[in-house]
């Protein structure tokens, strides 16, 4: 891994809160709010909104999106690599164009999305295509070489489509 780039935000370490758990996920959310709801992040010339409900104990559902993993909505478990890499999906959309972020569409079933992977620190963030804004999806630590190498083929599959247009 490289250097990351000036703009890159520290971890948010739960050994910073000695390792209460309670105190931890208030700090993150002060992060993601400040980063999400407070102040309006863009990406290139639109919005970045959240998906807000279900609220669950006062905090968004994107929230919960990006600092846990499951496929089940309602048995999502926290995932401290997504708490700790809390600071960077605002850092990461707004500097989509930076060399160090590969930045393609994709589709999920019939959903338009946007991938934004910055490859040096093995981190991805997705965003929903909504035309005249984007959501904040999903963001995660990719942790398998199987997911980093779906993630490079899809990104290669898009720059070869990207070159016959």
């Amino acid at each position: 891994m490289s250097n990351p780039p000036h703009w890159m935000l520290p971890l948010v370490c739960l050994e910073d809160y000695g390792g209460d758990w309670k105190q931890y996920i208030e700090a993150v959310y002060s992060y993601f709010k400040g980063d999400f709801i407070d102040r309006k992040p863009r990406f290139g010339n639109r919005p970045v909104k959240l998906k807000r409900y279900p609220l669950l104990d006062g905090k968004e559902a994107t929230f919960w999106h990006v600092t846990s993993e499951g496929k089940d909505e309602t048995k999502r478990v926290p995932d401290l690599r997504r708490c700790e890499r809390i600071r960077w999906p605002r850092p990461i959309v707004e500097h989509y164009k930076d060399k160090v972020i590969k930045c393609w569409p994709n589709k999920r079933s019939r959903d338009k999305r946007i991938v934004l992977w910055f490859c040096d620190q093995d981190y991805v963030v997705v965003l929903a295509d909504r035309k005249k804004y984007v959501l904040l999806w999903t963001a995660y630590y990719v942790s398998y070489e199987h997911t980093r190498q779906n993630l490079l083929a899809e990104y290669e599959e898009y720059m070869k489509s990207a070159k016959k247009d």
